[in-house]
């Protein structure tokens, strides 16, 4: 079939497979001409690799360190009258890429939630490394359910305390419009905690280490975000600043277990992801910093944002440099004082008519697509191209 992007507000219902593959391909380039890492030949296990910084967090040490990897992920493969999700192209991509390097790469798609999931992949790594050594927590879900309950919790995006109204960019039409959000009520902020907060992780690290398959000085990261005051009542001290909140707790609790400089949280920068498109206000924001950033040579993509975590500070032969707070901060660069200015002075000015003046939104839309698999070089999007790609290692 001829594939075309169909979008609707912060969801692309198609994804162009041969697109995916060289999006995938770029990073993986970009990756390579970085040189090699140190700590080479680690077993790295992501869980949420199919997409944005997860899938990031897979090339990197595959490409960079030469690392064998296992993904786990939850995406949709294409059928003959309908295409698959834009991880599943991207894994498709990965693992053949993998291949080629004679790379160690195998799938799980499924619920990463499930005591079923987490069964299977903690069976593979006992029977094909032994041990694992580092854990990328990078899961992101609307909704979990309980593996031992049962019960489904769905996460919000919702200030807490008072309904927030700010200035909101409408991805469709290019309208700079406005956006009232009502705040969180009833058990509001235990779903969010429950799906976006950190206790899947530590269930995986626990369950790992019951299999006796942690090994020793082990690393486990966890991704964050926290931004500009801009965007506090939504994100930081909303619902999901309280569920990323129970994320840095978990990585407490792990290190307090483990010892310390098992666990981090990592937080990162404001990024065109899947899931940051779905955020109110956040693609207004992220449109400036773009402009912002990229006149100042600052700017980086998910690829360049993990090179230089895994670089910097979990591959870095010291120790990775901590906030006050303990967290890595790859976020630096956005929160410079100078970009934060500029970015705020520019918010305060920006309507529908000098949109495309004063931020980047060109550069939004093409990072939007370019997710599912649109918009690359090298790619004949006029051509017919068969939507159905086989994994054969995922399960």
């Amino acid at each position: 079939m001829i594939i075309k992007p169909k979008t609707r507000g912060f969801i692309c219902t198609t994804a162009h497979p041969d697109g995916c593959k060289e999006h995938v391909r770029s990073q993986i380039e970009y990756v390579q001409g970085e040189g090699n890492l140190e700590k080479s030949g680690k077993n790295v296990l992501v869980i949420g690799a199919s997409t944005g910084y997860g899938l990031a967090s897979r090339i990197v040490p595959a490409f960079g360190g030469n690392c064998p990897t296992i993904g786990v992920f939850f995406e949709k493969p294409g059928t003959e009258n309908r295409t698959g999700s834009a991880g599943w192209y991207n894994s498709v991509a990965f693992e053949e890429f993998a291949a080629q390097k004679g790379l160690y790469a195998k799938s799980f798609n499924g619920d990463a939630f499930s005591h079923e999931l987490k069964k299977e992949v903690i069976d593979t790594i006992k029977n094909d490394w032994g041990h694992v050594d580092m854990i990328v927590y990078s899961l992101a879900s609307p909704r979990r359910t309980d593996p031992d309950t049962g019960e489904v919790y769905k996460s919000v995006l919702k200030p807490i305390g008072a309904p927030y109204s700010q200035k909101n960019l409408n991805t469709d039409t290019g309208e700079v419009t406005s956006v009232s959000i009502e705040a969180a009520e009833g058990d509001d902020i235990l779903n969010t905690e429950k799906v976006m907060g950190g206790e899947d992780w530590e269930m995986w690290i626990n369950d790992l280490n019951e299999a006796g398959l942690l090994a020793d000085g082990f690393t486990t990261v966890a991704y964050s975000y926290i931004g500009p005051e801009l965007t506090f009542p939504i994100y930081t001290n909303g619902t999901i600043g309280k569920a990323k909140e129970h994320v840095e707790k978990t990585a407490a609790a792990i290190n307090g277990k483990f010892g310390e400089g098992s666990a981090y949280v990592s937080v990162n920068k404001a990024l065109v992801t899947q899931a940051s498109s779905a955020i109110p206000v956040v693609p207004l924001y992220i449109s400036l910093l773009y402009k912002v950033m990229k006149e100042n040579g600052t700017h980086e993509g998910c690829i360049e944002q993990i090179y230089r975590l895994f670089s910097d500070h979990l591959y870095h032969t010291g120790s990775p440099k901590l906030d006050e707070k303990g967290r890595i901060r790859i976020d630096d660069l956005e929160m410079a004082g100078e970009v934060q200015s500029a970015v705020m002075d520019a918010w305060q000015k920006v309507d529908t008519d000098n949109l495309t003046e004063i931020s980047d939104f060109e550069g939004y839309r093409s990072e939007f697509l370019k997710l599912f698999g649109f918009g690359l070089n090298g790619v004949d999007y006029t051509q017919e191209t068969n939507p159905v790609r086989e994994m054969p290692s995922a399960t």
